[in-house]
């Protein structure tokens, strides 16, 4: 443990994170890790559930708005995920906010991403919107692995400032890929299915 980053210690120590590869296997693989997004702890805590050699080439896509504030959650952002940011706010009306996202796979990077959007408090994921769908039809060569953390919302739910203690689990299942001629809808509910798979 004391050769963890810190970040990585502290989730540890809190959470637990302990990793379950029970479709696939931890890989160099340039992929696109989806998981249910309960908690602003998801992203921290399915990071640090990798192994460390896949960490640095993995960046954890979250929201401008309350990761680019000054203080901690910045300097978590930058230093130690390599966040790439997405604006929410669509000031620019012209931007795609999936950019960023081509830009990070297009250097090679794996990304972890959140479907739904925005948290939930329920324990299995709610509809995903179209972003995986329209990364999967263009990077057709990156691995989709379908992600389900298990019990993070009930250890900060929506609105909590502070974790409590519970045991956390990140199950990783199978991969997955966007079927030739596959129709959006029903892709986008595979893939929500393949992760509340891994709930039971």
């Amino acid at each position: 443990m004391k050769f963890l980053p810190p970040i990585v210690w502290l989730v540890r120590l809190l959470v637990g994170a302990y990793p379950r590869w029970v479709g696939s296997a931890p890989t160099a693989s340039q992929r696109i890790y989806f998981a249910n997004h309960t908690s602003h702890m998801d992203t921290i805590v399915l990071w640090a559930a990798l192994p460390r050699s896949l960490r640095a080439n993995t960046r954890p896509v979250a929201a401008k708005d309350y990761w680019d504030k000054p203080g901690i959650r910045r300097a978590i952002a930058k230093k130690e995920l390599n966040v790439v940011m997405i604006d929410r706010s669509r000031v620019d009306l012209n931007a795609d906010p999936l950019d960023p996202l081509r830009d990070a796979l297009e250097h090679g990077f794996s990304l972890i991403i959140f479907p739904e959007g925005t948290r939930s408090a329920q324990s299995l994921p709610g509809e995903f919107k179209s972003g995986l769908y329209h990364l999967a039809h263009q990077f057709g060569a990156v691995e989709l692995i379908p992600v389900y953390i298990e019990n993070l919302h009930r250890s900060m739910p929506k609105g909590a400032l502070l974790p409590v203690p519970i045991i956390c689990t990140v199950r990783f299942g199978a991969a997955m890929k966007l079927d030739a001629g596959e129709d959006k809808d029903i892709f986008l509910r595979r893939a929500r299915d393949s992760v509340a798979v891994l709930a039971d």
